[in-house]
């Protein structure tokens, strides 16, 4: 069981380190809040054939859980997006990698607040070689300029989209039993909705890049493989094993994100980012060791 949502969370956050290189190509190419906006009026598009049969027989369900799929959809898909983008505008990317790091950290303090769940000194350690493997890609190999971080509104902001993956990560636990269709279905509609208002300040301030040829690309890669399949692999990768086990594989992204920069984008390999691939997936494996048996 662990070895297939092993898969489904390496695969995840493969997707996911696509998305931060898609943000990269898609300057000038289409703004921020209309590419958050268009990748879930896609992803809704994708879905509608797939779970419209499902999220009728299952509406009862979805009906009485509404408030919680909404809000799940709210700040999984939509919130954290708008907040990460914004929050590039007032601070550098390397604070926001690191910020990000504290996602599974949040999960875990968050899961011991609201179910008790706890962890071991293991696990712990385990998180640790993740951050400092995020710490060392996004210092591009020299931790001393970690020092030099200077905190700002884009960093404050920046905790709050943190918070918002966590909490949604967390409250995966608490969905309905409902067939995955309706789940993503359901999801992306409020993800939809929730990403209206980003839009239309967008229009209103006159910042709207409208997609060109690499715009709408960029958009169809964001809706099916870093919102609906990467959704679906990772929610199902919380039901096998946990959101404090999954949730480590986020810090991933940032590696997988600079990698696929080398292949794609065609900058330069560099040893430190070798070096944070195996610190990072060091860490995952000592936790997931520790977590295993614990779950065992």
């Amino acid at each position: 069981m662990h070895r297939t949502a092993y898969l489904f969370l390496l695969f995840t956050t493969l997707l996911w380190g696509g998305n931060s290189v898609a943000g990269k190509l898609a300057v000038d190419h289409v703004s921020p809040m209309t590419l958050v906006f268009l990748r879930w009026v896609l992803a809704v598009l994708i879905m509608l054939p797939l779970g419209w049969r499902t999220l009728r027989e299952d509406w009862p369900v979805v009906r009485k859980h509404w408030l919680l799929l909404g809000g799940l959809g709210a700040c999984g898909f939509t919130f954290f997006n708008a907040i990460f983008y914004t929050a590039l505008n007032y601070t550098t990317a390397i604070n926001v990698s690191i910020e990000q790091a504290a996602i599974p950290i949040v999960i875990i303090l968050a899961n011991f607040v609201l179910f008790r769940l706890r962890v071991n000194l293991v696990q712990i350690a385990g998180v640790v070689l993740t951050i400092v493997g995020v710490a060392l890609t996004a210092s591009h190999g020299d931790l001393r300029l970690l020092l030099k971080l200077d905190l700002n509104f884009g960093d404050a902001i920046m905790l709050i989209a943190v918070l918002c993956y966590s909490f949604y990560s967390v409250g995966l636990r608490l969905k309905p039993a409902i067939r995955w269709q309706s789940l993503m279905l359901a999801l992306s509609i409020a993800a939809l909705v929730t990403s209206l208002p980003f839009f239309l300040w967008e229009v209103a301030a006159g910042k709207v890049i409208v997609p060109d040829a690499r715009g709408w690309a960029i958009a169809f890669y964001t809706a099916i493989g870093a919102s609906v399949v990467s959704q679906i692999f990772y929610i199902r990768g919380n039901e096998l094993i946990g959101a404090n086990r999954a949730g480590l594989f986020i810090n991933l992204v940032p590696i997988f994100g600079t990698l696929l920069s080398v292949l794609i984008v065609g900058e330069t390999f560099q040893l430190y980012q070798g070096l944070a691939l195996v610190l990072v997936l060091g860490g995952i494996s000592l936790a997931e060791y520790s977590g295993r048996k614990i779950a065992i």
